[in-house]
């Protein structure tokens, strides 16, 4: 391979000036983040008196210490809770990764009860869905505690209720899949919520503490006028012994964690690290704060980022001389091949189609593909739609659609338009979409759909014949810039799950390598399969 020189200079007034730049974004976001922890933080007395653990504590206390844990989606339904984003707690009540649990690569989901009692958000169920559906696609045991007031009765809407189902029906699915759903029901989970214990594997409960019924004493006096306690409806003890829902009963939360990592101790799941010789990057993970420009319009040497992520910096170029404008090339991260193509222009014909020839031989190889997106879009005008810029876009897109190899997305820059679709995102379903908190997604920048819709108006009031009101022509297009440029930060795709979370350009490489490690996990992997999920007795 070819190892890459930077001409980066990390001592330039630019790259300062990039630098803070991206600072100030992912200042931004550690303080959002930081906004949502605190807001649970404040329930740990009322928690203590129970005799419970707050839940990142019972996150904490389950997962192996020392072993990585990828955190998704940590600014789910950021601003969607109140329009003062400064007010805001993302996370949609859930917190969800992938980590070790007794030395099993899982998924992790947490009821954050100590927000709203962990009352079901829109997003945060959207959230537990994309977190369903990664186990499922890389074969995931889903480790869940649940804690949950259920839904908002005051903020209920029909569509939150029909789509999620498809929640409960992924639990299904993933037992039967033969991945192994194991519960600790910390407290509430009633309701329709109480699927979510009921369609597990194993459900460990705690005594004094669960309280699992479809219908808690209001509704049950209300609906057949019979009074009961809720300890008598739906208690652990009653459970365990009587129903049989419960399958382990837990003294205290610390002793129900326990008893989750001694059920996933007592299950052969086989795991191979993969582990593989490799040399690091030449150049420090540092510069990768400075190299993004500000502005999206500028261009850049994708060449540097790249540099920065995978071995020794060493990069094999495809095609260069052709389509230059799209880099496409492989290189190893931690031993392991790796496809990437990025953007150094925007996608023309010759481009699509080298991008098109390289996805293929990838997939001959068997060669995963990272995508690294820089893009303002295909290129439009005469001469490109004359050479085939929609045919050749197209075959980019049926390439990216049916790779037969994991696929992961890094939104670097821009993604705007259809270029964000041949650069396989979100709606492409790569294994992983993650963003830099500079990243920009949209169908085309504010100031070229206000143009567009200029030209629009000219044009039609030149077939009217009448002149063209100026004043509001400009309101027109300051609306339309503002409410582009409003909807394409990564704070605002991320917080409706637009992607699998932001994350610090400096931690690109490490998540890389556990992310290219649990798809070669899962699709190593041979879990013993079932026409059903296990029923309970």
């Amino acid at each position: 391979m070819a190892k890459l020189n930077s001409t980066v200079s990390t001592v330039s007034e630019a790259f300062q000036n990039n630098r803070a730049h991206m600072i100030g974004l992912l200042d931004e976001m550690r303080a959002i983040e930081a906004r949502t922890v605190a807001a649970s933080e404040r329930a740990r007395d009322r928690f203590e008196q129970r005799r419970q653990l707050l839940p990142r504590d019972r996150v904490a206390l389950l997962l192996d210490p020392g072993r990585p844990f990828i955190e998704l989606s940590k600014l789910a339904g950021y601003g969607l809770d109140t329009r003062d984003t400064d007010k805001s707690v993302a996370g949609g009540g859930v917190i969800a990764g992938i980590g070790y649990v007794s030395g099993i690569r899982c998924m992790v989901a947490a009821s954050d009860a100590g927000i709203a009692a962990g009352a079901l958000q829109p997003m945060g169920l959207e959230k537990q869905m994309r977190a369903q559906e990664i186990a499922l696609e890389n074969k995931l045991p889903f480790v869940q505690l649940v804690e949950s007031a259920g839904a908002n009765l005051m903020a209920y809407k029909v569509e939150d209720f029909v789509r999620g189902g498809g929640f409960f029906r992924n639990f299904a699915r993933l037992s039967a899949a033969g991945l192994p759903v194991v519960t600790v029901t910390h407290g509430s989970s009633t309701a329709g919520g109480a699927y979510q214990t009921g369609l597990s594997d194993y459900i460990i409960m705690v005594r004094g503490r669960t309280r699992a019924f479809l219908a808690g004493p209001p509704l049950l006096k209300a609906a057949t006028g019979e009074i009961a306690s809720e300890e008598e409806l739906g208690g652990a003890e009653m459970h365990t012994t009587v129903s049989g829902l419960g399958d382990y009963l837990a003294e205290d939360d610390r002793h129900a964690i326990g008893l989750a990592r001694e059920v996933m101790a007592g299950i052969d799941w086989p795991c191979d690290d993969g582990a593989r010789d490799f040399e690091a990057p030449a150049y420090e993970a540092e510069d990768l704060l400075g190299i993004m420009p500000q502005d999206y319009r500028q261009p850049v040497d994708m060449r540097e980022v790249i540099a920065r992520i995978v071995d020794g910096s060493d990069f094999t170029e495809f095609g260069g001389r052709y389509g230059p404008g799209t880099l496409c090339g492989t290189a190893r991260i931690a031993g392991w091949p790796i496809g990437i193509i990025t953007n150094n222009a925007p996608l023309d014909p010759a481009g699509a189609n080298k991008a098109t020839h390289f996805i293929q031989t990838c997939c001959q190889a068997g060669t995963p593909i990272l995508y690294l997106n820089n893009t303002t879009g295909f290129m439009v005008g005469r001469e490109f739609e004359e050479a085939g810029m929609i045919k050749h876009g197209s075959k980019m897109i049926q390439a990216v659609t049916n790779a037969t190899v994991p696929q992961f997305t890094l939104l670097c820059g821009a993604s705007f338009g259809a270029g964000n679709y041949g650069m396989c995102g979100r709606g492409f379903a790569p294994r992983f979409c993650l963003s830099w908190p500079n990243a920009k997604t949209a169908v085309m920048g504010g100031e070229q759909a206000a143009g567009t819709m200029e030209e629009v108006q000219r044009a039609r009031a030149e077939r009217s014949g009448k002149p063209v009101d100026e004043a509001q022509l400009q309101a027109m297009k300051d609306k339309i810039v503002e409410t582009f440029d409003g909807q394409m930060s990564a704070f605002h795709t991320s917080a409706r799950l637009l992607d699998d979370g932001v994350i610090d350009p400096r931690d690109t490489r490490p998540v890389m390598i556990e992310l290219m490690r649990i798809a070669r996990e899962g699709d190593a992997r041979q879990p013993n399969t079932m026409q059903f999920a296990v029923a309970r007795p």
